[in-house]
C-alpha cells in the first residue's frame, strides 16, 4: 500500500486531500498544530495516521516522519502544503513581524518538511519517493498588497527546482502544484469581493477544493520515471493572465 505524508492536513487544501488519498487507498500521515482538526480529518479512517506538530520545529517535524515510517517501513510521497496568508496591505504598510511569521512558516516550514522527506527518501531502501510543494498562482504573478506571501512563493518555486535536481542520483521526484482560488475557508472571501490592482473591490470565481485533491493524487500516483514538474490548477475565469 502507498503511503504519503500531508503537511496542513486540519482543514482546506491538506484536509480536502487528505480525505482523497484515503478515499484511493492510501496510508496517509496527517501532519499539523491542531490535533483535533486532525483527528477530524481522519474520521476515524483505519489509514490515518495522526502526527500533530508545528512544521517551524525542526524536530517536531522530525519526529512525525520517524512515527510514520516507524508504522509503515517506508514512504513513498510528501505534500508539503502547510502555509499561511495574511491580511493584503502595500509593503511600506507590512510590518517586519507579519513578515517573519509568514516566511518563517511558509518557507522555513516548507524546506524543514523537504529537507526530512528528502533525508528519510534518500535513506529507505528502495531508495526514493517523491515530493510535492504547495506554490499558488502568487508563484508567478502577484495579487495586490502581498508582498511577503507572493516572496514565499517564489521561494517555494526555487526549493522545487533545487530539490529535483538534488534528488536524481537517489530517485527522488519533486513537482509543484500552484492553486488558484480554491474554495477553502480562507479563500471564502473572494466570494464577497478581493482588492484589485485599479482600487475597486470585486467578486472573484472559485472552484471546488476537490479539483486540487484530484490533482496532487494525480502527482503522486505516477510512477517515479515521471513527473508533473509544474501544475497550475485554478477557477478557469479568475484573474490570473495579465492579473491587474
Amino acid at each position: 500500500m502507498s503511503t504519503i505524508i500531508i503537511s496542513g492536513a486540519g482543514s482546506g487544501i491538506g484536509q480536502s486531500t487528505a480525505r482523497a488519498f484515503l478515499d484511493a487507498g492510501w496510508k496517509v500521515g496527517l501532519i499539523g498544530r491542531r490535533a483535533e482538526a486532525l483527528e477530524d480529518t481522519a474520521g476515524g479512517h483505519a489509514d490515518a495516521l495522526v502526527l500533530p506538530c508545528d512544521v517551524t520545529d525542526e524536530a517536531a517535524v522530525e519526529a512525525a516522519f520517524g512515527t510514520a515510517i516507524d508504522a509503515w517501513g517506508h514512504l513513498d510521497a510528501v505534500f508539503n502544503n502547510a502555509g499561511v496568508s495574511i491580511q493584503g496591505k502595500t509593503i511600506d504598510e507590512l510590518s517586519v513581524a507579519d513578515w517573519r511569521g509568514l516566511i518563517d512558516v511558509n518557507v522555513t516550514g516548507s524546506f524543514i518538511t523537504a529537507r526530512e522527506a528528502f533525508k528519510r527518501m534518500r535513506a529507505q531502501d528502495p531508495q526514493g519517493g517523491r515530493i510535492i510543494n504547495n506554490g499558488s498562482i502568487s508563484a508567478y504573478v502577484p495579487r495586490w498588497g502581498s508582498a511577503a506571501y507572493t516572496t514565499s512563493k517564489h521561494a517555494i518555486t526555487g526549493l522545487t527546482r533545487s530539490i529535483s535536481l538534488d534528488g536524481r542520483p537517489f530517485n527522488i521526484a519533486c513537482g509543484q502544484i500552484d492553486v488558484g482560488n480554491a474554495l477553502t475557508e480562507m479563500a471564502r472571501k473572494m466570494t464577497t469581493g478581493m482588492p484589485q490592482a485599479d482600487g475597486s473591490i470585486q467578486v472573484e470565481a472559485v472552484m471546488d477544493v476537490g479539483n486540487v485533491a484530484k490533482s496532487v493524487l494525480h502527482m503522486a500516483s505516477l510512477p517515479l520515471e515521471a513527473n508533473v514538474q509544474f501544475m497550475t490548477v485554478m477557477a478557469t475565469t479568475m484573474p490570473y493572465i495579465g492579473r491587474g
